[in-house]
C-alpha cells in the first residue's frame, strides 16, 4: 500500500508544480525561433518556475501576424521579434512599451550596445520600442576565381564606384560573369550613404521625404543607370531561385549584403563553392547596415517583468550573443561578445579570410539613422521608380520628383 500512495503523492506534486508554472510566450521567425530555444536551456534554470513558448513562423507571417495582433490587441505574444525592415511601422504603432521607462530603465545598458542598432529602435515619440540583438555590417563578397581570371584587385572592387563599374567590365569580358545581380543593389547602398544625424533614409528629422532634394538619390539611381546600360546587371533578385542558382554556379561575381550572407552562402545558398568567396568592405568604403533583429514587448503583454528578464538574457549575456553568432550567424550587436578566438580565426569558407574583425571595424563605423513608419512605402515606391528609369528610360530627375511627391502624399495621411 506505500508504493501506491508513494507514486500518487509524487504524481500530485509534479501536477502541483506544473499547474503553477508560468508560460510566456516568445513570437519569433527563423532562425531567431532557433536562438531562443537554445537560450533557454540555461535561462529556464534560473527561472524553473515559467515555460517558454516559442512560436515560429516563417519570416513574412510572422510579421503579419505581429501587425494584426498589435492592431487588434489579441494574439499578442509576451517577446515579440522584430526586424529590422518592419521596425519603423511596428514603433509607430503606439502598441510597444518604451523600455527606457521604469520598471525596465534600458538606459543603464544602452552603451553595452552598438550605437546606431540601439538608436534604430528608438521612436522619437514613443522611445525605446525595442532592443537590438543583431546586426548586419555591411560586407562585399566576391568570387576570388572570377577577379583572379580578370586580372581584377579586390582594391578594384573597392576604390570608387567608378572603378567598380570598369572592374565589372573587365570580369564579364573574360569570363562572362555578371557584376551584380541587379542594379537596385548598387542604388540601396548609395542612398545609405552620408544621411545627416537624426534623418533616415527617405525622411530629414521632420519626416518630410528628402528623395527629390538629397543628392544620395541621384547618384544612386545614376550609378543603377550605368550599370545596367553596360549589361553589367543579370537583372534577378535577391532570396528569387534564379539568385541562388547564380550564386552557385558564379555567374554572378560581387554580392553585397550584410555579413550575415557569409553563413547563408556555407550553409544552404552555396556550399560547393568553398574557398571560392571573399569578404571585403564595401565600394568607397561605406559603413552601412543589413537588416537586424530586435526585440520588443507589446503594451498589452501579460508577464511583462519576465519578458523583460529574457530580453536582458537574450541580449545582455556575453556567452548567449557569441553562440548565437557561432551557431546561427547573428553577428552580436553586444560590444562585449564582438572579441574571443571565433572572432579571429580564419573562415575556411573565405579562403581563411579572418573576415569577422573587417565585419567588426565595419559595425564600430556604422552612424545611426532614424526610422520612420512610411520607411517600407517609400522604398517601394522609390523602387518603383527606378525600374521605369532602368527599363523605360525615364529621366532620372522626373522619376525621383514624382517618387517624392507620391512618398510624402502618403506620409501626410
Amino acid at each position: 500500500m506505500k508504493k501506491p500512495a508513494l507514486v500518487l503523492l509524487t504524481a500530485l506534486a509534479v501536477n502541483v508544480a506544473m499547474a503553477q508554472k508560468t508560460t510566456i510566450t516568445v513570437a519569433a521567425f527563423p532562425a531567431v525561433d532557433e536562438i531562443v530555444k537554445a537560450s533557454l536551456q540555461t535561462w529556464e534554470k534560473k527561472n524553473p518556475h515559467v515555460q517558454v513558448k516559442v512560436v515560429g513562423r516563417e519570416y513574412a507571417d510572422h510579421h503579419t501576424a505581429m501587425t494584426t495582433a498589435l492592431a487588434t490587441s489579441t494574439g499578442l505574444p509576451d517577446v515579440m521579434t522584430i526586424e529590422y525592415g518592419y521596425l519603423g511601422r511596428f514603433a509607430q504603432s503606439g502598441g510597444l512599451e518604451d523600455l527606457d521607462k521604469a520598471p525596465y530603465q534600458w538606459g543603464q545598458h544602452a552603451a553595452k550596445l552598438v550605437p546606431y542598432a540601439v538608436a534604430q529602435g528608438r521612436s522619437a515619440s514613443h522611445g525605446q520600442v525595442a532592443v537590438p540583438t543583431d546586426i548586419g555590417p555591411g560586407a562585399m563578397f566576391y568570387r576570388q576565381d572570377l577577379l583572379t581570371k580578370a586580372k581584377v584587385k579586390e582594391s578594384d572592387l573597392t576604390a570608387s564606384w567608378e572603378s567598380f563599374i570598369e572592374s565589372g567590365l573587365k570580369i564579364k569580358k573574360d569570363s562572362g560573369a555578371y557584376l551584380v545581380a541587379h542594379a537596385r543593389d548598387v542604388k540601396d547602398i548609395v542612398i545609405r550613404t552620408g544621411i545627416p544625424a537624426g534623418h533616415g533614409v527617405y525622411f530629414d528629422d521632420q519626416g518630410k521625404s528628402v528623395i527629390e532634394t538629397s543628392p544620395r538619390f541621384k547618384r544612386g539611381f545614376e550609378i543603377a543607370q550605368k550599370i545596367r546600360a553596360q549589361g553589367l546587371d543579370a537583372k534577378i533578385n535577391a532570396w528569387s531561385n534564379e539568385w541562388g542558382e547564380s550564386l552557385k554556379r558564379g555567374t554572378v561575381s560581387v554580392q553585397m549584403m550584410g555579413a550575415w550572407l557569409g553563413g547563408h552562402l556555407q550553409n544552404w545558398l552555396a556550399p560547393n563553392t568553398s574557398g571560392l568567396w571573399r569578404s571585403t568592405v564595401l565600394p568607397e568604403r561605406v559603413a552601412t547596415s543589413w537588416g537586424g533583429t530586435f526585440y520588443a514587448i507589446p503594451k498589452k503583454a501579460v508577464n511583462k517583468e519576465l519578458a523583460w528578464d529574457l530580453i536582458q538574457h537574450l541580449v545582455l549575456d556575453t556567452k548567449q550573443q557569441q553562440m548565437a553568432f557561432e551557431k546561427f550567424n547573428a553577428f552580436p550587436a553586444l560590444i562585449g561578445a564582438q572579441s574571443g578566438d571565433f572572432f579571429s580565426q580564419p573562415v575556411a569558407f573565405l579562403g581563411g579570410q579572418k573576415a569577422r574583425m573587417e565585419w567588426k571595424n565595419t559595425a564600430s563605423q556604422i552612424k545611426p539613422t532614424m526610422v520612420f513608419k512610411n520607411d517600407s512605402v517609400a522604398e517601394e515606391i522609390v523602387n518603383a521608380e527606378l525600374d521605369l528609369v532602368l527599363t523605360k528610360n525615364k529621366p532620372i530627375e522626373q522619376a525621383l520628383k514624382d517618387a517624392h511627391r507620391m512618398v510624402q502624399r502618403r506620409a501626410s495621411r
